[in-house]
Formats: C-alpha cells, sequence, structure tokens
C-alpha cells in the first residue's frame, strides 16, 4: 500500500501539483521525471530518496580529518565531500619550498598513499559515496583512491562519488591550474574513459558554475560558462571516440546558491531544461539518463559575514531550502564561521542539522516541484533559461569556451559583473544585512574559531620524508619513467598514474613528472 502524506493538519498532500493538460505547456515544463526536466529529475522527488546530505570538510592533516569524516557520519553525513589543501590543488608535495604556510589550511594534505589511506581509514568505501574537490591534479587523487580500494580488495565496478576534474573553470574562476589547457583536457578525457571501463558507478567530472558565481558571476552568466566548459568536455570526449549518449550519463554538475530565493530556485529548473535539450539537440542524444542534469550545490561562500556571523545561520538556511526545491541531488551547507575560518565541528553539525531540519520537518519534500506553476517562479525560469543561452550562444559563434579563455572573455565578463555588484553594495543599492545596513555598534563576540596549528605542517612534512625514506626506490623511478613515455607517446594516462601512486610515487613527483613534459601555463592578462 502506498504511503500516504498529509500536512501536519492532517490534509493531503498530493505528489505533484499542475495546471490543466495544456499541450502549450509539454515541451516547456512537462512532467517531473520527464524531458525537458523542467519539474525535476525524477517523478517521485524526494519522496523517493532525499538529496545526499554531502557537507564538504578536510584541513590539516589526513589524519585530523579522517575524525571529522567520521563525526560527520555518525551524526548523519550521507556523502563525503573532501577538501585538499593548495599544494595537493597544483602538484606540490607537503616538503616543497612553494608549499611553505599552505600545508593543511584550506584543506587536508595529502602527498603520498599512505596519507590517502590514513584519510579513508574506517570509511567503507564500496558503500560510501566521496566526492573530491580536486581539478588539476584529478587523475592523481583517483588513482590514489583507487589504490587504496585494490589494497583493501574492492572492485573499482563497487566505487561510487565523484571527482570534480573541471579544469576549465580554474582558467576563469579559481587559478589552481598547471598545465596548459591541451593537455588538461586529455587528463580529462582519460578519466571519462579509463572510469566508463572501470569505475562505470564513478562521476568522472563535476562541471562546476559554483567558482564561477563566487568569482562574481551573475545566475545566467554561471548557468552560460558551465555550459561553455561542459560542450567542451562533451566535444573532446566525442573525440577521444567515447558517445556522448553513454558517458552523458556521468557527467554531474555543482552550482552555487545564492540568497534570492525564487531566482536560485529558478536557476536550477532552467538550467535542468537548457541542459536536456543542448544534449538532445546538439549531440543528438536520445538516452534520457545521458540529457539530465545531476548537480551538486553549495551554499554562497562569498555571501557569509564576518561581521554578524549568526546572520549567516540564516543565509544557509535560506539558501538550503531554496536547493531543495529547486531540485539538487546533493546538497552542502556552509558553516556559520566560513567567513572567517574553516568550520568548528559546532558550525559543521548545526550545517548539517539545517539539512536535516528541511528534509524532515519542512515537508517540501513530500511534493515534487513545490513552486512549479507560480507565476514569478516560472516567468524567472524562462528569463534565466534565455539570457543564459544568449550568452552561451555568443561564446559558441565566437569559437567555444577554450577560444574565449585565451582571449579572456569570460574573466573579463565575470570580473566586471563582480564590480558592479561591489558598486551596489557601496552605494547601499543593494543590502547586506549587518555589513551596510543595522550594522550594530558593538557586536557579540565570536566564538572559539578552528586554527591550524604550525606544527601541522611539520609533523606532516616529517611523516612524508619518513615515507620517502622507507619506500623501495626503484619501483617507483621505473613507474615515473614510464608515466613520461605516455605523457610523450600518448594513449591513457590513467593506467601509469596508478601504478605509480601504488609504487610509492607522491603527488608532488608525478606531477613533477607531467610538468616536464607538458609545461606550465601562464595566466592571461584582462585588460
Amino acid at each position: 500500500m502506498a504511503k500516504e502524506f498529509r500536512t501536519a493538519s492532517g490534509l493531503p498532500r498530493e505528489r505533484v501539483y499542475g495546471p490543466s493538460q495544456d499541450p502549450r505547456d509539454a515541451d516547456r515544463l512537462g512532467e517531473p521525471g520527464a524531458y525537458p526536466f523542467t519539474r525535476g529529475l525524477h517523478a517521485t522527488g524526494y519522496r523517493g530518496r532525499l538529496w545526499t546530505m554531502r557537507q564538504y570538510a578536510g584541513f590539516g592533516t589526513a589524519a585530523e580529518s579522517n575524525r571529522r569524516y567520521r563525526y560527520l557520519l555518525e551524526r548523519g553525513t550521507t556523502g563525503l565531500s573532501v577538501a585538499f589543501d593548495l599544494p595537493t590543488q597544483i602538484g606540490y608535495d607537503s616538503d616543497d619550498s612553494h608549499a611553505m604556510g599552505e600545508v593543511g589550511r584550506v584543506g587536508v594534505a595529502i602527498s603520498s598513499l599512505e596519507d590517502m589511506e590514513t584519510l579513508l581509514d574506517g570509511i567503507p568505501l564500496a558503500t560510501v559515496s566521496t566526492s573530491m574537490t580536486i581539478n588539476a591534479t584529478a587523475a592523481i587523487l583517483l588513482g590514489l583512491y583507487i589504490a587504496v580500494a585494490r589494497r583493501r580488495g574492492i572492485p573499482e565496478t563497487d566505487l561510487s562519488g565523484t571527482i570534480q576534474n573541471d579544469i576549465l573553470k580554474e582558467y576563469v574562476a579559481r587559478g589552481t591550474y598547471i598545465y596548459p589547457p591541451g593537455p588538461s583536457l586529455r587528463l580529462v578525457t582519460d578519466v571519462f574513459a579509463y572510469c566508463a571501463e572501470r569505475a562505470p558507478k564513478w562521476n568522472t567530472i563535476s562541471i562546476s558554475g559554483y567558482h564561477i558565481r563566487e568569482a562574481g558571476a551573475t545566475a545566467p552568466q554561471e548557468i552560460a560558462f558551465t555550459f561553455a566548459h561542459a560542450l567542451e568536455y562533451v566535444r573532446a570526449a566525442r573525440g577521444a571516440g567515447l558517445d556522448p549518449s553513454a558517458f552523458g550519463e556521468r557527467l554531474s554538475f555543482f552550482f552555487a546558491c545564492h540568497s534570492d530565493f525564487i531566482e536560485e530556485i529558478a536557476k536550477f529548473r532552467a538550467a535542468r531544461r537548457l541542459w536536456a535539450r543542448l544534449m538532445r539537440d546538439r549531440f543528438g542524444v536520445t538516452n534520457p539518463k545521458a540529457q539530465q542534469l545531476r548537480f551538486h550545490v553549495q551554499t554562497g561562500g562569498v555571501t557569509l559575514t564576518a561581521q554578524q556571523p549568526d546572520n549567516n545561520v540564516v543565509r544557509v538556511a535560506l539558501q538550503a531550502l531554496a536547493a531543495v526545491m529547486g531540485g539538487c541531488q546533493s546538497l552542502h551547507t556552509n558553516g556559520k564561521d566560513e567567513a572567517l575560518a574553516l568550520p568548528t565541528e559546532d558550525s559543521a553539525r548545526l550545517a548539517l542539522r539545517t539539512q536535516q531540519v528541511i528534509a524532515f520537518e519542512s515537508g517540501v519534500t513530500e511534493t515534487v516541484d513545490p513552486l512549479g506553476g507560480s507565476y514569478a517562479l516560472e516567468a524567472a525560469t524562462d528569463a534565466l533559461e534565455a539570457e543564459a543561452l544568449r550568452i552561451l550562444d555568443g561564446i559558441e559563434e565566437r569559437g567555444g569556451a577554450l577560444r574565449a579563455i585565451e582571449r579572456g572573455e569570460i574573466q573579463r565578463e565575470i570580473q566586471e559583473s563582480a564590480y558592479r555588484f561591489q558598486q551596489q553594495v557601496e552605494a547601499g543599492e543593494r543590502v547586506i544585512v549587518g555589513v551596510n545596513r543595522f550594522a550594530d555598534d558593538a557586536e557579540a563576540p565570536m566564538g572559539d574559531l578552528l586554527r591550524i596549528h604550525p606544527d601541522v605542517e611539520r609533523d606532516q612534512v616529517a611523516r612524508l620524508r619518513a615515507f620517502r625514506a622507507r619506500r623501495d626506490a626503484a619501483p617507483w623511478k621505473a613507474a615515473l619513467v614510464a608515466l613520461e613515455d605516455r605523457a610523450r607517446t600518448g594513449g591513457s594516462l590513467m593506467p601509469p598514474i596508478i601504478e605509480a601512486v601504488s609504487s610509492g610515487a607522491t603527488v608532488g613527483e608525478i606531477a613533477g613528472t607531467l610538468r616536464g613534459v607538458f609545461g606550465e601555463h601562464r595566466e592571461t592578462l584582462v585588460l
């Protein structure tokens, strides 16, 4: 017998609400779970399955981050999301001179297979989905993850999770690139091909609008620039012999959610519809699963304020509710103290509880697309789709995202949007509560902040050097020679990368080997 859903007052609540069957709405709205997926990917919405509550975490050493992951899992997190420190992100070991002062600061320091084993100690890799926010060194970190699984006897076919692996947005919004775009795209497509054959449950890319939005883009720019990058990845994968109707199922996306409630819900609905149309009309994809826009959401880090940080709890709750109303597949909620430091355990728990209150107390999960049909929401959805498509078509007509990146066009547009927004804040045209209005002369003091002690770097360096001293030199040196040869002569880089990490080569040694072949990218000057 099907479960009955009722309001808190005992009145019936239907699975989905909609207008009378007007044929004009068929291609614009459709039904939940059906093309063009405006109203959601699944007919049952969250009645069938809640979103994954995937709290992003990582700091200090692998052992410290492992304790945080266990803490979150014990309190109801349903998926892990790993943050790596800057040296790991750009391919330097913790004892490299370039890493000094940054080890473990904005994420966990991972230099070796031993570090990865410690990070994942006690985590059931066959049942817990893991997301890794890593790009330039994505292939190496995925190789480490696979090597740990092999040591535990876990088949790669059982591994589920996501590797961000979105290098193009690094050139326009973040800056943690290493190699030029060409070799970087080769690494991306090598991950696509390897996982399609060996790890079919793994999402091989999370194409990120989040960092684009955080850098200053508007909502339609977030959609357009993200999809411009996505089209480049689809073309590159197709050029490598992969079928969009097959690998399209493993594409995933990552968006920000800011505080304009109606616009943010509409953004997710518009993006879902536009992506389905792009895959169908531009690549001939008829497989519904390959047309679907599956996405993770993180509440807006840039919207958090150091002033009156308790206000951030309200902002995060509002943004998380918008993400849920927009139909996200997984969600991270920021801690209230993240404008000042990495979140403490207490603020991370409160952020998780925010998701759980929405999931189990609000009632919004019991109806698919609960605001669908709202005049304001449908108008905003249509307007966002039209504006995003206008921007995207302009990029495509001028040669696509790669050429736009090389010319600095996308970077310039993001910078201009960020500048306009800041002008509006400073003029008081946009209100930031506690910053440019309702600021208190005497604010309540902030509680304890998470601080990374200098000993963390010293201890991590000591462990890394001890690891190097213990390893057998011949296997890892031979593996690096084989990797260099593969990089020069062609062929997939994933097998030699996995062999290198399994033989004891470090992240910095592998990235350095590839630097020697591919060179390093230099940022385009944007005027």
